[in-house]
């Protein structure tokens, strides 16, 4: 078996998580290299300390290799030239060589995810990674659902990926993101995240799934 190496961009720290976690596990449990880039970080020292803590611990559970955090400013990407931006997330590309990379959704309501999707696909442009097979959209919950539902933001899932077998390790995950989480009906709560994953299963006939949109896939 080839190992491959595995990079998430996360707009925010938890994206990863709510998006591809069992998925992350998954990888790791077959022997793969994973990478998460977790691209914004809050002003307040305090509140950045314990979420960088809190993903790490995350990044723990779920056995990622290395988090690289670019601490650019939240709710802010649109401030910043485009040229910072790409430049950023290119350096880490380039650091990590990945064979395959999951990104946010360019259609999600914020507008930081939909700035990270665009800047990670030139990123990734097939030119400088003829190492890189495979791109995934991922969906995040309270961003890819609640957006204006246009033909141009919605998510339409084509890829799915059994994590019956790592639910646990991403409900532990998301248990250390405390900051983060929200009781139920919140979509950032355990109960939501358990029964997105069931949905997401039930189309494939599986307990428990996260989806995707394929962005490229070279065999």
């Amino acid at each position: 078996m080839i190992n491959l190496k595995i990079l998430v961009f996360a707009p925010h720290n938890d994206d990863e998580v709510l998006g591809v976690g069992g998925t992350i596990a998954k990888h790791v449990s077959e022997g793969h290299e994973v990478y998460v880039c977790e691209v914004t970080s809050g002003k307040d020292q305090e509140r950045l300390a314990r979420i960088k803590n809190e993903a790490l611990a995350a990044h723990k559970v779920l056995g990622v290799k290395e988090t690289y955090f670019l601490n650019l400013p939240v709710v802010g990407l649109a401030d910043i030239s485009t040229k910072e931006l790409n430049t950023a997330l290119h350096g880490i590309v380039h650091k990590v060589k990945p064979n395959v990379a999951y990104i946010p959704h360019k259609g999600d309501m914020h507008i930081d995810h939909t700035l990270v999707a665009e800047s990670a696909m030139v990123a990734l442009r097939p030119v400088n990674n003829p190492q890189l097979k495979a791109i995934y959209a991922y969906e995040t919950l309270s961003e890819t659902e609640w957006n204006i539902p246009t033909v141009d933001n919605i998510f339409i899932p084509n890829v799915w990926s059994d994590i019956t077998k790592t639910l646990d390790k991403k409900i532990d995950a998301m248990k250390c993101y405390k900051s983060q989480l929200y009781d139920f009906p919140h979509p950032r709560s355990l109960e939501a995240i358990e029964a997105l994953s069931k949905l997401r299963g039930s189309t494939v006939c599986v307990n428990n799934a996260e989806s995707f949109m394929l962005m490229r896939f070279i065999r």
